[in-house]
């Protein structure tokens, strides 16, 4: 099994290749306004790496978001655009599962925070316990004070904060929860495609692969642009839900 996995989520994209259960190339790059111009040139370059061509992969793979809206759509659109074209199947993932994976086997809930713009973040907390982490609080958009909360309320014990809304949040975070907050080291603040191809398996393995016109965005907000045409009369696309 053939795995091409993407992340396109935050301003720090990464790219991973998985052959049988083997991570094989990885690629992290910091791509802020460049995306559209370097993620599919430094997909081609990881598969040369690999010894693959297009052809050669089972399943491309794509976070479907929170996070940047530029980033997801292109994101998506390019994984949809190579399995049209070597026709095979998605799959499509959350970013806050995907930058949990970092914590996996962890003993303490793991709380990954995206930043929303604002005054928000994108969180949710996960038991990561397991090699899949199971959803405490499900994929959000709130202001920190209220996904602090929500996170009181589930547990008194301590809560990993991982990403960079943790990082903008930090002081925030740290008055409210006190010693509970424990921070991620920085290199554990970007989800990892990387994870992407484990969760692409788990996937394939339930069944439960999609076309590519079914793999969707969960934008969980609406966009500025959204949002101004619905201001002007001219509605706003809906969000797709999770697959």
């Amino acid at each position: 099994m053939k795995i091409l996995a993407i992340d396109t989520s935050t301003a720090s994209a990464s790219i991973a290749v998985a052959v049988d259960e083997r991570v094989v190339a990885e690629s992290l790059l910091n791509t802020d306004r460049t995306l559209s111009a370097r993620l599919v040139p430094e997909i081609e370059r990881l598969l040369t790496t690999s010894g693959l061509s297009f052809q050669d992969i089972d399943i491309f793979a794509a976070s479907i978001g929170p996070g940047s809206f530029t980033g997801v759509r292109g994101g998506i659109a390019a994984i949809q655009g190579l399995a049209l074209a070597t026709g095979k199947p998605c799959v499509g993932y959350s970013s806050l599962v995907l930058l949990a994976m970092n914590f996996t086997f962890s003993t303490n809930l793991v709380c990954p925070l995206l930043d929303a713009r604002k005054s928000e973040v994108y969180g949710a907390l996960f038991d990561c316990s397991s090699v899949i982490p199971v959803s405490r609080i499900t994929d959000d958009v709130l202001s920190p004070a209220k996904l602090l909360e929500r996170i009181a309320a589930v547990t008194t014990g301590p809560v990993i904060f991982a990403g960079e809304g943790a990082v903008r949040y930090h002081d925030l975070i740290a008055e409210r929860l006190g010693d509970q907050a424990v921070f991620a080291p920085y290199p554990f603040n970007s989800p990892r495609a990387a994870n992407g191809t484990l969760l692409a398996m788990h996937v394939w393995q339930n069944g439960a692969l999609l076309e590519p016109s079914h793999l969707l965005p969960l934008y969980l907000r609406a966009s500025d642009a959204e949002l101004n045409r619905t201001k002007n009369g001219s509605g706003a696309v809906k969000a797709a839900p999770l697959q």
